[in-house]
């Protein structure tokens, strides 16, 4: 912690010097909570509080509330009123054991008003000083007494509450007393803002970051904004100053983070200041050995700027990046080159402490993960991070979005005259004072998918922004493809171009997105708002990283309700194969995204997991940005990364009488155009024997997507049994490689009945084949009854099913044991991959509640986490005196088109006449029936109050 605390103080210190003296406050404070909203009609501030507490830090992260019980008041909607009603969950609900399913459980929960006060000695050489309270980060409202006098009000999510007491204090004993209060009052923000909502970082109250009294003399800056003109190699500097008489200004600069120093000579102007405010401009020279700051080579220089009023001088250090982000038609530019935005959402999940990192080391940390990953961009949903995040992005070479602390919807609502809509705009004025001078902040938005006249208001936010300040570029909000087109943004963040097309038709990488939701007629640059949300089965290792604040109970619910179902051996297992399925559908649906003409970027919707909103799983990164297992940093690169070798092809599974073909093109937006780049091939199986090797082409590829670089053929006579190949493009010389999985069955498939008897029901005739011993296959796709509740296709759970009303799918792909005998003619891994997709794809799935605790079905779907059923698509069991393997699997139909259909009857069969047809477990007759007459019934959880956006659609 004292390395933590001494790390802020020597980044404000480098980066924000705006006071001469200053007295850290953090440490013991009187403390007293105001249930009854009392003390200021009692006067708290004018004796002392009975409780005390350590600052800075949180209410929850101090163990200072109340216990969570099922009647607390959570700020956010609940929209899965089933925990309330559910017999299952009576036990979460009782006293000492409280869990819920929606998001993480805090140890304390309160929502009110909290007095905090200290007493600091003010030094005698502080007199003739301005005196400053300086409260970095709390939440929300703050009132400030200094010696028994009310000083003010401040109500920001964004930027420091800073208060000017110089008038109220004098050398000696001082009593400084806070009232925060963290109510929704009359400004709502909305209860699912990632700001306040106890869907995310929680609603706490508390104050976090630098917290201190600090002087500056009576003249001083009152603001400096650095407007980089990298071209003109110059830096117009904005001054705003406060005070009086005559003033010297003088302004020098030098870079800090580069292996080559640049000092750029110092300017000087003198001014004679109003009283009041006087603002004045100083153009600084750069030189022609300026440095420029960009993701690939994020050099920052340091601008020192110092005014003097006769004795007194005050210096102020900022941190800049000469760098100019603009759009140039469909695209976005960083120093005049293209760039395309490879982005996450950071939703302010942190459970650790319930709110933001103030440090920048953790902040680095994150931004560091997300560069391994490929990334250069990051969106703020409805919050804005501390001046921390900022000073490492620009470290780091970081792009990021920060927004407006506001989801207006549920609640508030945009450009109907509701107290929203001046204070989103005020806190967007003050995070662009405050942090606007950071290279890595770049984009803007007033907040997330807003209601009411809201295309009206953000008209004429961004036609406000777009004149103010040209170091950003503007869009109105970030919304969903249900929303309006906003038609005066600068860019657009919006859904409705992403997604895969799998749960209609097979899987190809011929297609793009140029032609969804307008994306080839819009003129601005379009962003994917929220990319991906593909959901992975819970890691239930992961519950013991809960060590702070918030603790992982709906984890413990998911993992109660796995064991219920005789399952919980298997859990790692669903993790890591629904993981699998996960990862391949984020690579295709980025793949897809950079073989689209003029798609601007996308923001995943995450890249580490979400713990709101019913608990969404969608991060291939768990909420603390640590790896799960099933795909690593490298892997990931493959696909997502400044250069991405793609290929175009029209399917991945072929008879061995067809030829492979695909078009390979390359995704370029590294810092430079590759000159004669030598684009090599491979074609190999999974035991490394190489089929096709060569050199595709060797060429220039400029910077931008579409670089066709040449055709592949490989004719396939040569491979006579069931395999899988991998292709793989890598350009020579560089970490650009990608590779691709193919699937090749024989032409001639024999398919040999032997001693199976086939029916698609448990007739009679099978019954008295299995009394005598006999082996039944029971083909039953369509027939199942018990499980037809349950929608399965390839694609997993989106976001999840408890947030969106159980919409389908429900399931997260497939677990299967690669070493069964069955699978020695059908080439498969544990989990599911695009060749499955031709009998997974809205197949029905078999319910096994009623059978043997310990029956567990040969390849086995993964249901969603809130109901953990027992389902699968084929099993195996000893009935009577017989063997029966069954399955709901469409393998018969079309078996000239449906050739994986085909191979997987074979593989069946063959396996059914072996000798290795040994099934492990033992049903009744009775059991099996039941699958065909049986039903469980709709599970609907979703109440009459839920948002429009999120109501299931019901026929």
């Amino acid at each position: 912690m004292k390395k933590t605390l001494l790390t802020i103080c020597l980044t404000w210190m480098c980066f924000s010097l705006s006071a001469q003296k200053i007295i850290d406050l953090s440490g013991k404070w009187s403390f007293s909570i105001d249930r009854q909203d009392n003390g200021e009609k009692e006067k708290w501030f004018s004796h002392t509080l009975n409780d005390c507490i350590n600052l800075p830090g949180s209410m929850p992260e101090k163990l200072k509330g109340d216990e969570v019980t099922a009647k607390t008041q959570w700020t956010g909607s609940l929209y899965d009123s089933s925990y309330y009603y559910n017999p299952y969950m009576e036990k979460y609900r009782k006293e000492g054991n409280i869990k819920f399913p929606f998001f993480l459980t805090p140890d304390k929960h309160y929502v009110g008003a909290a007095w905090y006060q200290k007493e600091v000695n003010i030094p005698a050489d502080w007199k003739g000083e301005r005196i400053l309270l300086f409260l970095e980060r709390p939440h929300i409202e703050t009132t400030v007494w200094v010696n028994r006098q009310k000083t003010g009000m401040q109500n920001s999510l964004c930027v420091p509450h800073q208060y000017d007491i110089t008038r109220y204090v004098r050398p000696g004993k001082c009593t400084i007393t806070i009232r925060v209060d963290n109510r929704i009052k009359e400004i709502n923000v909305g209860p699912d803002s990632h700001s306040i909502t106890d869907q995310t970082q929680g609603n706490w109250n508390g104050i976090v970051g630098r917290i201190c009294l600090q002087t500056t003399p009576k003249t001083y800056f009152d603001d400096i904004q650095i407007y980089p003109e990298p071209e003109q190699k110059l830096a117009r500097v904005k001054v705003v100053i406060k005070g009086a008489g005559i003033t010297k200004i003088k302004l020098s600069a030098e870079s800090f983070n580069t292996d080559k120093k640049h000092i750029v000579p110092a300017i000087q102007q003198e001014i004679k200041l109003n009283k009041g405010v006087t603002e004045t401009e100083m153009v600084l020279p750069m030189g022609n050995d300026m440095l420029l700051w960009d993701e690939f080579h994020p050099a920052l220089y340091k601008l020192k700027a110092e005014v003097t009023n006769g004795k007194k001088t005050e210096i102020k250090e900022i941190q800049f990046g000469m760098r100019r982000f603009e759009i140039k038609g469909k695209w976005f530019y960083v120093n005049g080159r293209k760039t395309q935005l490879r982005g996450t959402v950071e939703n302010c999940d942190f459970p650790l402490t319930g709110y933001a990192p103030m440090d920048v080391e953790s902040w680095e940390r994150v931004f560091r993960i997300c560069r391994s990953y490929g990334l250069n961009h990051m969106r703020f949903h409805s919050f804005c991070p501390p001046e921390a995040a900022f000073i490492a992005a620009d470290r780091v070479g970081f792009y990021l979005q920060p927004e407006g602390p506001s989801w207006p919807n549920h609640g508030p609502k945009l450009g109907l005259g509701q107290p929203i809509d001046t204070y989103l705009m005020n806190e967007t004025i003050a995070l662009t004072k405050e942090y606007g001078n950071y290279a890595s902040y770049c984009m803007l938005a007033c907040g997330n998918e807003p209601s009411g006249r809201w295309v009206e208001w953000v008209t004429k936010f961004v036609e406000y922004w777009e004149k103010k300040d040209p170091r950003h570029v503007y869009t109105g909000a970030s919304v969903g493809n249900g929303w309006q087109w906003q038609p005066r943004n600068q860019y657009h963040v919006k859904a409705g171009a992403r997604g895969l097309t799998w749960s209609r038709r097979q899987p190809s990488t011929q297609d793009d997105y140029r032609f969804q939701n307008h994306l080839d007629t819009v003129k601005q640059p379009y962003v994917s708002h929220e990319t991906g949300q593909w959901c992975a089965f819970p890691n239930f290792n992961e519950i013991r990283k809960y060590t702070g604040v918030n603790k992982a109970k709906n984890f413990e619910i998911f993992k109660d309700i796995l064991a219920d179902n005789h399952m919980s051996d298997q859990a790692h297992l669903f993790m890591m194969a629904s993981g699998k399925l996960q990862a391949l559908c984020y690579k295709y649906e980025i793949e897809k995204t950079l073989r689209t003409p003029d798609y601007a970027g996308f923001q995943l919707l995450a890249l580490n997991d979400y713990s709101g909103q019913g608990t969404a799983l969608v991060g291939v990164l768990d909420v603390f940005f640590e790896e799960k297992g099933y795909i690593n940093s490298a892997e990931w690169r493959r696909f997502c990364s400044p250069t991405v070798p793609l290929m175009r092809t029209d399917k991945f599974v072929y008879n061995n009488n067809e030829i492979l073909k695909a078009d390979i093109e390359v995704a370029h937006f590294g810092a430079k155009t590759l000159k004669q780049a030598e684009i090599v091939y491979t074609l190999k199986d999974e035991y490394g024997k190489v089929y096709a090797q060569g050199t595709l082409a060797t060429q220039d590829i400029p910077i931008g997507n579409l670089n066709h670089t040449g055709s592949l053929e490989f004719p396939l006579t040569d491979i006579q049994e069931a395999k899988k190949l991998n292709l793989e493009i890598r350009i020579t010389g560089t970490e650009a490689v990608n590779d691709w999985n193919f699937w090749v069955y024989p032409a001639q498939v024999t398919i040999a009945e032997g001693k199976v008897y086939t029916t698609d029901t448990l007739d009679s005739k099978a019954l008295e084949i299995l009394q005598h011993g006999g082996n039944v296959l029971i083909t039953a796709a369509g027939k199942v009854s018990y499980g037809k509740e349950v929608v399965q296709q390839f694609t997993p759970v989106f976001w999840n099913t408890s947030w969106f009303k159980m919409r389908p799918p429900h399931t997260t792909g497939i677990l299967v044991n690669p070493k069964h005998p069955l699978f020695r003619q059908f080439p498969t891994e544990y989990h599911s991959n695009l060749q499955w997709w031709e009998l997974l794809n809205h197949a029905q799935v078999m319910q096994f509640t009623h059978f043997p605790p310990a029956f567990q079905p040969t390849v086995q779907s993964i249901d969603t986490w809130f109901i953990s059923r027992k389902i699968g698509m084929l099993f195996e069991a000893n009935v009577l005196n017989g063997k029966v393997l069954m399955t709901s699997m469409d393998i018969t139909s079309q078996p000239e088109k449906r050739i994986v259909a085909r191979q997987m009857h074979k593989a069946i069969l063959d396996y059914m006449n072996s000798d290795q047809f040994r099934p492990q477990f033992t049903v009744t007759p009775q059991q099996i029936s039941e699958l065909f007459t049986k039903t469980a019934g709709d599970i609907k959880s979703y109440t009459n109050d839920s948002p429009d956006e999120l109501k299931p659609k019901i026929n």
